[in-house]
């Protein structure tokens, strides 16, 4: 190796930030030089592993484009800068170590599931192969792999709510992480990199639906945006927990998640500023619930980590032999919101229009998916891989798992009842009114159950069954104790029987009685 510098090469994958960035704050101290990297992978953006959808749809290409030019941005303000290039990891590493001769390090965050530990095992080959030292740090999640109760993660609970008990009574989140000014540069001569276009990966830049939900760019700067938004400027935080299963507009979640998924924002830093904003302003049970939130995000991570491969298997952690169909049909009028059933057809059409969908949505049509068609979960799992802003592989097939009952949901056989969640969310019909146009000619909660209406009313609403739009492909017997609506229209209270939210009551007292004493 030539050259008295040491140079070391940051490897950024889902972690683009140069805020809490432990990758960074370690080069920063041990190296001359310092190569922000991240790699446009092409095993990226070919098919799924089981249906060959695509893997990299245009919401989420859009949004990582933004992030990548974004942090290239912030670390120019640093006096450093991001290098980009196409092409595998391991591929690229190499060519820069052989190229640059001064390599001393490669650096990475490391990730929980398979195709992410091969790339990795990749590095520590073409790294050993030149006599270059990998330094490696976990840096997804709130709590610390490390300081968890579970040592080792064979032990993790397989419910949530023994999970969660055990971190809050035993567990702390480490503190961000101070980061400089400035950052050393470059190493000499090295050329930043084109950041490639949509059309470089043969997509279309996709048209923003001014009904989204999620109207947001990617990247860092947005997303500390999107905090002092959410928490400072409208204290929107303090209503979180009753708000967060509306399915319209921006507001009536964090919408955290996109950016959570690629690295933009740290988890802990968010924890922080719950913290200040609980000394600050109030702590109550929304605030509590953010947190909440980011558990069962570090939760699926964790899962993913004890279970490895298994997580994708058609029989899911619990080995179960269900009879899954693989009816491409059904499965067609699924994706393309034509099932006939209008909560679950409003909820697709928003994802594929958008990228995005509502926490509540996504739980809905996970459950019509698996436990009224029948169909195999991966399928589900994959086409939200593909069309997902906030894919996240870990709490995708977790939540997937979770749905179809082969995860770690410690009720059998949960089911959601189609007609009474839409009763329940969109009591009045303004969400499906929103995505399913063909039917706004229905008034109020009538919209959710067009097949039980008259053929008078129907035409006085201007729809046809079976051509104008679907009748349904299926039908629950537990549909019709919820036809017709309710004497009066008002729809039962929202979320009172959310299932993760079972106890949290004393989740919530213990919490805010260790803030007391940690006061």
């Amino acid at each position: 190796m030539s050259g008295t510098a040491g140079t070391a090469i940051c490897l950024l994958r889902c972690d683009l930030r140069a805020h809490d960035n432990q990758v960074l704050h370690w080069a920063q101290q041990n190296a001359d030089f310092v190569i922000p990297l991240y790699c446009f992978d092409p095993r990226h953006y070919v098919g799924t592993h089981c249906y060959s959808w695509p893997k990299t749809g245009p919401h989420r290409l859009r949004f990582l484009l933004e992030s990548v030019k974004d942090l290239r941005e912030t670390l120019k303000k640093k006096g450093s800068t991001l290098v980009v290039r196409k092409g595998k990891p391991e591929d690229v590493v190499c060519d820069l170590i052989t190229q640059l001769g001064s390599v001393t390090a490669v650096v990475f965050h490391e990730e929980a599931t398979q195709e992410e530990l091969d790339v990795e095992k990749g590095l520590c080959q073409v790294c050993g192969q030149h006599g270059v030292k990998v330094r490696t740090f976990w840096g997804s999640t709130l709590y610390h792999r490390d300081d968890l109760p579970f040592r080792p993660i064979d032990r993790l609970p397989d419910v949530y709510t023994h999970f969660r008990k055990a971190l809050e009574s035993g567990a702390r989140v480490r503190p961000t992480l101070r980061m400089p000014d400035q950052l050393k540069p470059l190493a000499p001569g090295l050329q930043e990199g084109s950041i490639p276009t949509m059309e470089d990966f043969g997509q279309k830049d996709p048209v923003t639906d001014p009904r989204t939900a999620f109207p947001c760019s990617g990247g860092e700067t947005q997303a500390l945006m999107r905090l002092q938004y959410y928490f400072w400027d409208t204290n929107l935080v303090a209503s979180y927990k009753e708000t967060r299963n509306g399915l319209v507009g921006m507001d009536y979640s964090t919408k955290f998640a996109p950016w959570l998924a690629l690295g933009c924002i740290s988890p802990r830093y968010i924890y922080e500023q719950v913290q200040k904003y609980e000394r600050e302003r109030t702590a109550n049970q929304s605030t509590y619930w953010v947190l909440f939130e980011l558990l069962w995000r570090d939760y699926f991570r964790f899962v993913a980590l004890k279970y490895g491969r298994k997580i994708f298997s058609l029989r899911g952690l619990q080995s179960k032999e269900i009879p899954w169909k693989k009816d491409l049909q059904l499965f067609s009028c699924w994706k393309e919101g034509k099932t006939g059933v209008p909560f679950v057809d409003a909820n697709m059409r928003e994802l594929s229009a958008t990228g995005f969908m509502s926490n509540r949505g996504r739980q809905n049509v996970a459950s019509f998916l698996t436990k009224d068609l029948g169909l195999d979960w991966r399928m589900g799992a994959e086409w939200f891989e593909y069309l997902l802003v906030d894919y996240d592989v870990c709490s995708n097939y977790g939540n997937w798992l979770y749905s179809a009952g082969i995860g770690n949901d410690p009720r059998e056989n949960r089911k959601f009842n189609m007609i009474k969640q839409g009763l329940d969310y969109d009591g009045n019909g303004d969400y499906v009114r929103l995505w399913v146009p063909e039917l706004q000619g229905i008034k109020g909660a009538d919209i959710h159950t067009p097949w039980a209406l008259s053929s008078a009313a129907l035409s006085q609403a201007g729809v046809t069954l079976g051509e104008t739009y679907p009748q349904p492909v299926v039908t629950a017997p537990e549909w019709s104790r919820h036809i017709p609506q309710r004497p009066g229209g008002s729809p039962h209270p929202r979320g009172s029987k959310r299932g993760p939210a079972q106890h949290k009551d004393r989740g919530i007292d213990f919490y805010f009685s260790r803030k007391k004493d940690a006061c």
